[in-house]
């Protein structure tokens, strides 16, 4: 028996958004943020906002 295969026309992969519309996106948020008294800081290259402490390691035994 022949196994016969329907393709719907949802099926389409969405397509990402363009570059330009994003960072025109991007810079509305930001002058939104700005004039609603935000403010915005620089940060060093190298920082990373991660607190240092022990490493969390799991531990697997078979019983």
């Amino acid at each position: 028996m022949a196994t016969l295969r329907v393709k719907s026309s949802s099926s389409k992969a969405s397509k990402p958004e363009p570059a330009v519309a994003t960072r025109e996106s991007l810079e509305a948020q930001i002058a939104a943020f700005i004039s609603d008294g935000g403010e915005i800081q620089q940060i060093a290259k190298g920082v990373s906002g991660q607190q240092t402490g022990g490493t969390r390691q799991i531990t697997i035994s078979r019983k």
